[in-house]
């Protein structure tokens, strides 16, 4: 996907790094801001699948780090949950000033709290989803064990958080424990997307239960069954992901838009790692990929099965267009298809020009009132679809630079 690094300045003038992601449509329906979990940063897994699977869904995300964290400036000892929502809020005046303003807030864990918090005091949000948010962001002192009672003791201590250390101080505490979030969020109304799992043993379910019941309509529950608190997982983070771009859509208006930045049909476009690679075909978002075993994520299907697909699906619309037009009664067509190679393997042989890469094995059912000529000109039809000919008729490729 289309990607641009960014920096912002906060309210104490420190300088934020973020990242920007944008669809690979011309323009995005809308920009979220993603808030990280405590202590994380832009670049965890999870954060970096949802953008993903947002943006296939055509919504920009700027993802940052938060004070003290990743690649921000700033001492992460003198943050806290209040200077998380002032971070949110530079973020969006970062957007409006040069992009637009965002409608989208996505808050991960303490990062789901804030993004309430600042939902808040930005007009230009319509929406908030929130992922493993605590009711009472004070829950997130629970981590601290045994070294709570230093901090308020002694000002300040040094806690062991994901098997990295920070230095915690009392402000932090005092500052998290005066936050309201059950009466903010009753005054939130804005859309609100809660998603928990059942199984988060970090943020326990209780406290989707509590923001639910606080919020006003339109609010909407989604269970991560089986997931983790931080999405581990990567098909736990891409359903989110999916789920909240679908929810949105409800609550942002969509103006109509150019869909590519090019001339041509299609655009596919190689993501950071492994080859998962996006694809905009016309105005459709999907994904193409390897399996993990190959090295890729397993996010879509393989070139080959592309390949197959595209194949398969102009083999059932021609035989359909072709019945209708012949006023035959047919009902359904189901194509199914193999072609057994190696992707890997086939690119490591790319500099065989005389390599022939096998056979199509393909196999028709067709359902309906169907003679047997009928039938039997039918899959003389099956042979003549605009792909078949073309794949029979070894096209020419005229491939440049840009």
């Amino acid at each position: 996907m289309p990607s641009k690094s960014i920096q912002f300045q906060n309210e104490r003038g420190l300088t934020l790094q973020g990242k920007i992601e944008f669809p690979l449509t011309k323009k995005p329906d809308a920009y979220a801001i993603f808030s990280h979990v405590f202590t994380g940063s832009k670049n965890l897994n999870a954060t970096r699948n949802i953008s993903r699977a947002l943006t296939l869904n055509g919504i920009a995300v700027l993802r940052f780090d938060f004070t003290g964290l990743g690649e921000s400036e700033g001492d992460f000892a003198e943050s806290n949950f209040s200077t998380n929502v002032a971070d949110i809020m530079a973020a969006a005046h970062f957007l409006s000033s040069n992009y637009e303003a965002p409608k989208i807030l996505i808050g991960h864990s303490l990062g789901g709290a804030a993004a309430i918090y600042a939902a808040k005091e930005l007009d230009s949000i319509n929406a908030v989803a929130t992922i493993g948010a605590p009711s009472e962001p004070d829950h997130v002192t629970h981590l601290f064990g045994l070294k709570l009672g230093a901090i308020e003791r002694d000002g300040q201590a040094e806690v062991n958080i994901g098997g990295r250390k920070f230095t915690i101080k009392k402000q932090f505490i005092e500052d998290i424990r005066a936050v309201d979030l059950e009466g903010i969020t009753k005054n939130l109304k804005k859309a609100l997307l809660i998603l928990h799992s059942p199984q988060d043993s970090v943020v326990e379910i209780d406290n989707a239960a509590k923001i639910y019941h606080a919020a006003h309509h339109p609010k909407s529950f989604i269970t991560l069954n089986n997931a983790d608190h931080m999405l581990s997982n990567k098909d736990d983070a891409y359903y989110a992901a999916h789920v909240i771009s679908s929810w949105v859509k409800r609550y942002i208006d969509i103006e109509k838009k150019e869909v590519l930045k090019t001339e041509k049909q299609v655009i596919a476009k190689l993501g950071e790692s492994g080859y998962t690679t996006d694809i905009m075909a016309g105005k459709h978002g999907l994904v193409a990929d390897e399996s993990e075993q190959l090295g890729g994520n397993d996010f879509g299907p393989s070139p080959y099965e592309l390949l197959n697909a595209a194949l398969g699906a102009c083999t059932a619309m021609t035989l359909q267009m072709y019945a209708r037009r012949k006023g035959w009664k047919l009902d359904d067509v189901s194509v199914h298809l193999a072609f057994d190679r190696s992707y890997k393997e086939d690119c490591m042989a790319c500099d065989h020009d005389d390599l022939k890469l096998g056979m199509f094995d393909m196999r028709i059912e067709l359902e309906g009132d169907l003679d047997e000529t009928q039938r039997a000109r039918l899959l003389e039809i099956a042979h003549k679809c605009p792909v078949h000919k073309t794949l029979a008729a070894t096209p020419e490729f005229n491939i440049v630079t840009g």
